[in-house]
């Protein structure tokens, strides 16, 4: 055996057992409960945390717990008050910024900086939210700082509602910005259909837990729930870079 094909064969054999050791890391009980109790699950988020016993894994966009002995599912925070760490916060931002950097921007309704932009905010809305109006009314000064501002439709009274409804004719006309500016103001938007992702839009917020709008995502994946003040976000976001 020559020597190239020697090390070829001994870094397969390398990673071979580098694999095997992580997936005994692993307790069968935990895949084999996983397995069959939620479909659908990331194989490859299961791992260990710094708490012995309890593993971490991914499903349907949510950092979750298992016990090591596939028991119990914990929904929750897990804090370092050594450190004063929210590591469930760190790899949801992880997971969230995944999510939304994979999403199509034709899909949403984009409000953009005329010249350079220098960061760029997801907004899950409502047309019919009063706080998302205040968010709306503060756009044209976030644009002038470079923010681009991008929306997605969250109607949160659900699918069939006069705000969904209302919500799938904003991302039907023509001129969705225009339209989407009425909607918000309380205005009359025709009414129109379309193939639409609004359904898609409010399903995608609930898997990154939106609850209420306006919910706004940076570009690091931190989600921030409620109206934040224009001058406040540009300060902000403005201290990340």
């Amino acid at each position: 055996m020559n020597k190239t094909l020697l090390k070829a064969s001994l870094f397969s054999f390398g990673l071979m057992f580098f694999f095997n050791a992580l997936a005994e890391d692993i307790p069968a009980a935990i895949k084999s409960r996983l397995d069959a109790t939620v479909p659908g699950y990331d194989t490859s988020s299961v791992k260990a945390t710094p708490l012995t016993g309890l593993y971490q894994f991914i499903a349907d966009g949510r950092v979750l717990y298992i016990s090591a002995d596939g028991r119990y599912i914990i929904s929750g925070n897990v804090i370092d008050l050594e450190s004063k760490q929210n590591l469930t916060e760190q790899t949801q931002r992880q997971v969230t910024k995944k999510i939304i950097d994979a999403y199509d921007e034709k899909k949403m309704i984009v409000f953009a900086p005329k010249g350079k932009t220098n960061h760029t905010i997801t907004v899950f809305t409502d047309v019919d939210c009063p706080y998302c109006s205040m968010l709306h009314k503060e756009v044209p000064k976030l644009n002038d700082a470079g923010i681009a501002v991008r929306y997605m439709m969250y109607p949160r009274a659900g699918a069939g509602s006069a705000t969904f409804n209302k919500s799938i004719s904003a991302w039907c006309n023509k001129d969705q910005k225009t339209a989407i500016t009425v909607a918000k103001e309380g205005g009359a938007v025709e009414p129109k259909t379309c193939d639409n992702p609004v359904q898609e839009q409010f399903d995608l917020g609930q898997a990154i837990g939106v609850t209420g709008t306006p919910t706004l995502v940076l570009e690091s994946g931190k989600v921030l729930p409620g109206y934040v003040p224009a001058a406040q976000l540009i300060d902000l976001l403005e201290g990340q870079a």
